[in-house]
């Protein structure tokens, strides 16, 4: 009968190896500021946060354009984000007729306008339709962010602003980006709540 796995060998390393990355992202803070006043500068103009990415990255994308839409942990109006990852018949219909590789660029050439943002996470940084969907937001105007591990991959030659986690292990790579996707999501409501109250204040002002 085999033994059970060991506590300090799964737990302890896990935890250590979060807690290090984390901490990595302390220096990482004028990285993540640049990607917040982008991401408000876009939603202040009226565009869109488009988010892809595959797998774990898939769920991130959508889990964070959520928060946007919805909310994060504060009362405010809805603000636009689409996750590119979660329409089947889009994501289906392409890739039979194109190739995966297409899954998102299509859809950033379809619903991505000037002005607006696009975020790519892959943990490589190499996801072959995420660096098309980058390139196609590129050559349509898009800001483009990149959320990957260490390194940056090709990603990092296409992204306005590359958030690259200095890691190579995708579990801690993965627990990362979605720690910064909340922090993002935090300084957005703060600055579209302030905006809010701002709005409100002149509109008494005017009366």
């Amino acid at each position: 009968m085999s033994s059970k796995p060991d506590a300090a060998e799964v737990f302890g390393k896990a935890i250590a190896e979060h807690m290090e990355v984390v901490r990595q992202l302390v220096d990482q803070q004028p990285v993540l500021e640049g990607i917040a006043t982008a991401m408000t500068k876009t939603l202040r103009a009226g565009g869109k946060i488009l988010w892809c990415g595959n797998g774990g990255s898939a769920a991130d994308s959508q889990h964070l354009a959520a928060e946007i839409v919805g909310r994060f942990c504060r009362e405010r109006r809805g603000l636009a984000s689409v996750a590119l990852t979660t329409d089947t018949s889009i994501l289906t219909s392409v890739a039979n007729d194109y190739g995966f590789e297409a899954a998102f660029s299509r859809q950033v050439e379809a619903l991505g306008v000037r002005g607006d943002l696009l975020v790519g996470i892959s943990t490589s940084g190499n996801s072959r339709n995420v660096l098309a969907a980058l390139e196609s937001g590129r050559a349509a105007g898009l800001v483009t962010v990149a959320f990957t591990g260490s390194g940056g991959g090709k990603m990092a030659q296409l992204a306005d602003h590359l958030l690259a986690v200095s890691s190579c292990d995708t579990a801690r790579i993965q627990e990362a980006h979605i720690l910064a996707g909340h922090i993002l999501c935090d300084w957005i409501e703060l600055d579209c709540v302030e905006a809010q109250a701002a709005a409100a204040a002149l509109a008494v002002e005017e009366r």
